[in-house]
């Protein structure tokens, strides 16, 4: 199948199969999949121009609202974390939409910034992952111990592993909510954040999510788990909700300078390759997010991690080749 604005020959299966799979994987770290999908637009499909980055955000708006239902019935929403990422995210992403048209349409340069965004995406993970910061390895090697716990407490009642997720008691009650202070309660434990330094980190994080067209959850849940200590299992619900609203503006956005002519370049959105992609996705977020309480945090995060290195690796040596 041809597909006339973004220039790709595909069978019309292969993106939504690609999009169930990488997105079912994705949302249990509260990650839409969007940076996975636009390395495999750019790198399979041969979509290179700025186009890529919208329509790749069209993904976003179809995908996330299928994991969002689920963390929204499973009361595993941090409003607040949410509100404060959303109101930083967006004119970040005004920006970076305007840097991407003007300054990286070359595709291979476009290729180093992601290499190096998936970089540093990477560190951060290892670094969790390997406990170098010690105040995220106390507060994981709490979460994990519960985790373990309520999983062998399941296995006496049930032989089957399925059952061992959280705890219906597993919700985030949010405990403070102020311009200096953000602190809530998640399965007895407590968490808290300032909230200047996340507004600050949401604000530089849509700059790169609206250049990359991620919208920035993939960004922002490795350094709210690295940096804060805060647990994924809260972070991920709050990731791809603020995800979804700074895409649907970046998308909106997109068209704006399409129509009033601002790039030479082709930048309108693939509406029909995005929303293949997005029917997919939406099928992978809910399961993403329906499985993520069955698996433990570490191996999300070495799958993860796993994926980036791949890329990063890619995209960095074929800049310099």
């Amino acid at each position: 199948m041809h597909f006339s604005v973004s220039g790709v020959d595909v069978f019309p299966l292969i993106p939504p199969l690609i999009a169930v799979i990488v997105s079912s994987i994705t949302a249990s770290a509260g990650i839409s999949g969007a940076f996975l999908l636009l390395p495999f637009q750019v790198s399979v499909l041969h979509f290179n121009s700025p186009a890529v980055s919208p329509t790749n955000l069209i993904y976003n708006i179809i995908a996330i609202p299928g994991g969002l239902y689920r963390y929204i019935k499973e009361k595993r929403m941090a409003w607040a974390l949410t509100a404060i990422v959303s109101i930083g995210t967006l004119p970040g992403v005004f920006i970076g939409a305007w840097i991407r048209i003007n300054y990286l349409i070359n595709p291979k340069a476009f290729k180093l910034f992601v290499g190096i965004v998936l970089l540093y995406l990477g560190y951060r993970l290892v670094s969790d992952i390997l406990g170098w910061n010690k105040k995220v390895k106390k507060q994981n090697d709490i979460m994990n111990k519960k985790f373990a716990e309520q999983v062998a407490h399941q296995k006496e009642l049930n032989s089957s592993l399925i059952a061992a997720g959280l705890p219906a008691e597993a919700v985030v009650k949010t405990k403070c909510f102020s311009l200096s202070k953000v602190e809530y309660e998640f399965w007895g434990e407590t968490y808290s954040f300032k909230t200047l330094s996340v507004f600050l980190l949401a604000l530089g994080v849509g700059l790169i999510g609206g250049i990359y067209g991620i919208g920035g959850g993939s960004i922002i849940t490795p350094v709210c788990v690295s940096v804060f200590a805060l647990p994924i299992y809260t972070v991920a619900g709050a990731a791809l909700a603020s995800t979804f609203i700074t895409s649907l503006a970046g998308v909106i956005y997109y068209h704006i300078l399409a129509v009033t002519s601002v790039s030479n370049s082709a930048i309108a959105p693939d509406w029909l390759l995005g929303l293949l992609f997005g029917l997919g996705g939406i099928i992978g977020t809910y399961l993403g997010a329906y499985l993520q309480k069955f698996l433990p945090e570490t191996l999300v995060k070495i799958i993860l991690l796993v994926l980036i290195s791949f890329l990063t690796i890619t995209y960095i040596f074929e800049f310099f080749l």
